[in-house]
């Protein structure tokens, strides 16, 4: 399956959201409220290091990631790349689709300049520990999160 990734739209704003809602943690944080999302977009789209990616096979949507540029001085300054929002459409899981998405985070982050990538993912969603392990990332820290 070919798929292009590329910057997403704001009319593709529902489509993400749609893609972030479909799964059981996905259903119980998400809204069918489409204001929230296009506010969050619009203020993605005035920051250089924000950006919300979109992945199409023909005009399907079919995923999606958000990858964030992080200055930082800690490790010689390295420049961090995170990646969050990564989902693929669950009709079309296990094509092949989440190693094309996280490669083209990879190169985007290289050409940034980026020396470390990172990520969070639940502690319930084995099947996606699973994925990063192959693809080489490691899970070297234990992530905390407050909700304000």
């Amino acid at each position: 399956m070919t798929v292009l990734f590329r910057p997403a739209a704001r009319d593709e704003v529902p489509a993400v959201v749609a893609l972030l809602a479909d799964d059981i943690l996905g259903q119980a944080r998400e809204t069918t409220d489409p204001a929230p999302y296009l506010s969050a977009f619009d203020a993605m789209q005035r920051q250089r290091e924000n950006h919300l990616i979109v992945g199409l096979s023909g005009d399907r949507l079919v995923a999606c990631y958000q990858l964030i540029f992080i200055p930082g001085l800690s490790a010689k300054a390295t420049l961090r790349a995170q990646i969050e929002g990564v989902r693929v459409a669950s009709d079309l899981r296990g094509r092949g689709i989440g190693a094309l998405l996280v490669a083209d985070a990879e190169a985007r982050a290289r050409a940034a300049g980026c020396g470390q990538m990172q990520l969070t993912t639940n502690r319930t969603r084995m099947d996606a520990h699973r994925f990063y392990d192959r693809l080489g990332f490691t899970p070297s820290h234990i992530g905390y999160k407050k909700t304000l």
